[in-house]
């Protein structure tokens, strides 16, 4: 077992804890005033979820989580896409409508399906624990685990079946004795991957007209619901969107600007939770508004460079870019001198193009001699698992090569450190920089050609990469070693032991 299974293992552990703590049985209640309770709490469904879920409904509903509370039980046969932002709660309101549906007996036979099946089942989960856990509707509605209780299928003892499916998965003949699928749940569908391929796109929605939407009977009134955001042009989410009776699109805030859930999220938590990350990350998943067109970078603020004395180090670092060309057709190389001084990142000088390997070496030689010792620099290369063989078998003799014809110490140190997504570490990283006026080009090399062509990768900069961004990548890592060298340069606090003794009345 790994360690995310272990700590999967406790997280819906302690989960499950939780539930049991929160909704125990009432010893003093009998069978006629639990009876009458629950009567009176099927009547008004808000109440009903109250009682039941009190671990989730820590805050007051928002205006649109009551409506579409009602309009998902009021309607026997309807379709709807809950384009919610993220910590609106689209997934947990669907979980209450539809346990109030199946334990008062309105559906019997629900499907759930998700981009892949762990998705689908870690989404199940919630609803199977809190079917064998909730004490409440142990009490009032007898125990639900049937013969059937496993992770993607299970089987109430009252006989309503629960599914998971992931996208290309089989569905078909879900039966539950003679009852089709009359609940269709599909949720996190979209994926940021499968949205960069438009074939991927189709195949997805063809399984769901074709394989999951065709399990249901026509006689049968059906609930179906999609829940997810507008991630891009086309998706899934936007094509059901336009089939469905309510597609309800709901942002983290207004048109005027004020928390849509602010019983929740109070101005001044957004506004802490959304300045830790870019604005193309906040326009996708708090405002449905995927923003592309390369307008991610849209400041690219020159400015003037400090004084390099005023720096405690600068670092060189390189992206050597695969092989060994001048061709057009080739990744660009780029190697980039920066520093970083209260919080703003400068980016002094350097060069970027499609040269040889040692043209690529000769770029680090002319930012040493430029800097000439007037600060400590830092030299780093790209290397993961896959270049370090060429690092050490071409760029390493070639490093020896340029120290004995220029007489100068050249050490370059591998960045062997794991890389995510290129695009998203570029846009993660450097926008919010951007962004803040915190992403500072030297204003002395305005006029630089290597400049303008980084500068214009900048701009050009979209998630799907359709412009060279070597120079941003390169620019991302040489942000990441200065951040690490600043943390490490920060002195280790420590306590006089005396102080302890001082404020610890037990110890002698």
């Amino acid at each position: 077992m790994t360690q995310k299974d272990r700590d999967s293992i406790r997280f819906w552990e302690e989960y499950k804890e939780n539930i049991l703590r929160s909704t125990p049985e009432d010893a003093s209640m009998s069978a006629a005033d639990i009876e009458k309770h629950r009567l009176a709490l099927e009547k008004n469904p808000l109440k009903w979820i109250k009682f039941f879920f009190p671990s989730y409904c820590t805050y007051e509903f928002a205006a649109f989580q009551t409506a579409a509370i009602f309009r998902l039980i009021t309607y026997g046969e309807w379709y709807e896409v809950l384009s919610w932002a993220r910590s609106l709660a689209k997934s947990t309101i669907v979980m209450f409508v539809v346990l109030f549906l199946v334990l008062t007996g309105k559906k019997r036979n629900i499907i759930l399906a998700s981009a892949t099946q762990d998705a689908a089942v870690r989404l199940l989960k919630p609803y199977k624990i809190n079917l064998e856990s909730n004490g409440r509707i142990r009490q009032y509605y007898g125990t639900q685990e049937g013969i059937t209780w496993k992770e993607d299928n299970f089987i109430t003892k009252k006989g309503v079946s629960f599914l998971g499916v992931g996208a290309g998965n089989a569905p078909r003949g879900s039966r539950n004795e003679a009852v089709r699928p009359d609940v269709l749940l599909v949720d996190d569908f979209d994926t940021d991957e499968a949205c960069r391929n438009p074939e991927t796109i189709k195949k997805n929605w063809e399984w769901w007209e074709k394989a999951l939407y065709g399990t249901r009977d026509p006689q049968i009134e059906t609930l179906i619901v999609f829940c997810g955001n507008i991630i891009a042009k086309d998706c899934c989410i936007t094509r059901a969107g336009a089939m469905a009776n309510h597609w309800d699109i709901v942002n983290i805030r207004d048109k005027n600007g004020n928390s849509t859930w602010p019983e929740k999220n109070t101005e001044e938590m957004l506004s802490a939770t959304l300045s830790k990350i870019s604005t193309q990350a906040q326009q996708t998943e708090y405002y449905n508004n995927p923003v592309s067109e390369g307008k991610i970078f849209k400041n690219c603020t020159f400015g003037k460079i400090p004084a390099l004395s005023k720096f405690k180090f600068l670092v060189i670092y390189g992206d050597p870019a695969p092989g060994e060309s001048k061709s057009k057709k080739s990744s660009t190389k780029s190697v980039w001198l920066t520093g970083k001084r209260e919080g703003k990142l400068y980016i002094i000088k350097g060069f970027i193009g499609r040269e040889l390997n040692a043209t690529f070496i000769e770029w680090y030689v002319q930012l040493l001699e430029w800097v000439a010792s007037r600060v400590p620099v830092y030299c780093y290369m790209e290397n993961n698992k896959l270049q370090d063989p060429f690092f050490k078998q071409v760029f390493k003799p070639l490093v020896a090569k340029a120290q004995k014809q220029h007489n100068i110490v050249l050490n370059i140190k591998g960045d062997e450190e794991k890389k995510t997504d290129k695009a998203v570490r570029i846009e993660a990283n450097l926008e919010p920089l951007d962004r803040d006026g915190l992403l500072v080009f030297n204003e002395n090399e305005k006029d630089n050609s290597h400049m303008k062509e980084l500068v214009d990768q900048f701009k050009l900069f979209e998630m799907t990469l359709p412009y060279a961004a070597d120079g941003p990548d390169c620019i991302e890592g040489g942000n990441r070693i200065l951040d690490r060298k600043q943390r490490e340069l920060q002195p280790i606090s420590t306590i006089d032991r005396q102080i302890f003794r001082k404020q610890n009345k037990h110890r002698m």
